[in-house]
């Protein structure tokens, strides 16, 4: 059976982890980052893998870009526990047809997005491949010792995001077809950043949270599965800025959509009491309800959200 017919990506990683036996272990397999017990401290560890033709492609990423989005993907990962990161390990595979210059320039890429957030990189493995592949593992920490995972989650809290969602597929798609103009929004695919400049003060109130890598439908609904809740979402709600919308328009496709399915927008979403909502930035979206499904709400027409964002294999 291949991946597809078993599933997808997620149940394979269902399928392969199992419960850590070292006590240690706080949070292991199935959220943003593993958390693990160190002396006094703990120690938030995530890794995230990009390959070519696969995150990036060399036709539309400069190689200092392909070095952004990879420590992106990573820091936004820690920024999604509430933590603060530290280190980098940073592995690169390098084709023959790779050139030092290149390198360089995703390095220069790299130092770029660790040097906004004090962050070391402290090693790693270079190799040869018929591809360039990069894989960065990521050490942080947090200040108060409290740690936001994807469970927390209870009836009755309310739904943020920290940002406008839908740039970076719809920079992605504008890309692809070649499309002139729209520059801001082919960075925001291209140079994404993450929120570490709110994320610690959302840690003080929210319940749970993630990272939108994997779009909006897709990370709800793992912060609904870790909960064991579910929830409604109001279409109209969701934010995209408005060039992201001239260009949905342009694409055929609708702004919500790029933002339910499309992924890697790196902004945060969270949940938390109704009663601290207007503690924390953000945009409103929806609620947390028991019922373990998940909900649309557009113009007070409610369907049950089926469809969800990215998987490698499906």
């Amino acid at each position: 059976m291949n991946i597809k017919e078993f599933g997808g990506e997620f149940k394979l990683i269902e399928k392969l982890s199992r419960t850590a036996r070292n006590k240690n272990v706080i949070v292991g397999i199935g959220d943003d980052a593993a958390v693990v017990k160190f002396g006094n401290q703990k120690l938030i560890i995530t890794s995230d893998m990009m390959c070519e033709d696969e995150h990036f492609s060399t036709t539309y990423y400069s190689p200092k870009q392909i070095g952004i989005k990879a420590m992106a993907s990573n820091l936004s990962d820690i920024a999604a526990m509430g933590a603060r990161p530290l280190y980098a390990i940073v592995s690169i595979s390098l084709s023959d047809k790779t050139t030092v210059e290149v390198v360089g320039e995703i390095y220069r890429g790299l130092y770029q997005a660790t040097d906004a957030y004090n962050v070391d990189i402290i090693g790693g493995d270079t190799t040869h491949a018929s591809i360039l592949v990069i894989n960065i593992t990521l050490f942080g920490e947090t200040d108060n010792g409290k740690i936001i995972t994807r469970a927390g989650a209870r009836p009755g809290d309310v739904i943020k995001v920290t940002g406008p969602l839908g740039g970076s597929e719809a920079g992605l798609r504008l890309l692809k077809d070649k499309v002139r103009g729209f520059e801001r929004v082919k960075k925001l695919h291209t140079e994404p950043s993450c929120r570490l400049d709110i994320s610690d003060q959302i840690a003080h109130y929210a319940t749970a949270m993630a990272d939108i890598s994997d779009g909006l439908a897709s990370d709800l609904r793992n912060i609904c599965k870790s909960s064991g809740v579910g929830a409604i979402i109001n279409r109209e709600a969701i934010p995209v800025a408005d060039d992201v919308k001239r260009a949905a328009l342009l694409l055929g496709t609708l702004p919500a959509d790029l933002a339910l399915y499309g992924g890697e927008d790196y902004e945060l979403l969270y949940t938390l009491p109704e009663n601290f909502s207007d503690l924390v930035p953000g945009v409103q979206i929806g609620k947390i309800i028991s019922n373990e499904k998940i909900y649309l709400d557009n113009k007070g027409e409610r369907t049950e959200l089926t469809q969800f964002g990215f998987d490698h294999f499906l």
